[in-house]
């Protein structure tokens, strides 16, 4: 007479279970513990992005510090990037484009007439272009006005601001380029670049930009030296 399976076998089976088991659990544990250690040290040592831009990352670390009072609401950039190429017009009407400042360290400002924190930040842009502009830095404000293309002129006119050349993109199209790269959300839009057209640091919003704490913060980005 064949009989049923033997009772005893049962509770072996169960610690057979159990210890399969938790062994499994540890070793899932043991892989997330290593790979959430490895993975986060090498996301700080390499975050993502352009490795070209990643000297640019570490200028924003020691500017950082200097983001307090009137540019307080700047912000450093946390992974390397490179802005987008963005095409322009000069004052003749000849196109520009960003790539043409390369080896300059450059504070990008898009504006236009309509925006009343841009018209109040204007005066303050061109006193930096007169503090600071050399053939190592550059205050390059390009007006977005798509309507009246004498408008923002005869504004920069008027109101004496002669330091600062004339840039502008009929199209707005600039805009939209930064607002792809998640950089421009709304007006005005300003960017600090290195020599190669990376990020160092942004502002959605006005700022008085011939500030002492301005002023230093900028000193510091052209200073290469530790």
């Amino acid at each position: 007479m064949t009989g049923g399976p033997d009772p005893s076998t049962k509770p072996r089976r169960r610690v057979v279970r159990r210890l399969t088991v938790g062994l499994a659990a540890i070793l899932v544990a043991s892989a997330i513990g290593w790979g959430g250690v490895y993975g986060i040290d090498a996301l700080q040592r390499n975050p993502p992005g352009d490795a070209t831009c990643r000297p640019a990352l570490d200028l924003a670390q020691k500017i950082a510090p200097l983001t307090t009072g009137e540019v307080a609401a700047v912000s450093v950039a946390k992974a390397p990037l490179r802005i987008p190429e963005l095409a322009f017009e000069d004052g003749e009407g000849k196109p520009r484009k960003l790539s043409e400042w390369r080896g300059r360290t450059v504070l990008v400002n898009l504006w236009a007439t309509w925006c009343v924190p841009c018209r109040k930040e204007m005066p303050a842009l061109d006193n930096l272009q007169a503090a600071l502009g050399s053939d190592q830095f550059e205050v390059l404000a390009i007006n977005i006005d798509t309507r009246d293309a004498e408008k923002p002129k005869a504004f920069l006119k008027d109101a004496g601001l002669t330091r600062l050349g004339y840039y502008a993109d009929a199209k707005a199209k600039v805009f939209q380029d930064l607002k792809s790269a998640g950089k421009a959300l709304g007006m005005p839009t300003t960017l600090l670049l290195d020599e190669q057209g990376c990020e160092i640091a942004s502002i959605a919003g006005p700022a008085q930009w011939d500030s002492p704490e301005a002023i230093a913060l900028l000193k510091k980005a052209l200073t290469r030296s530790p």
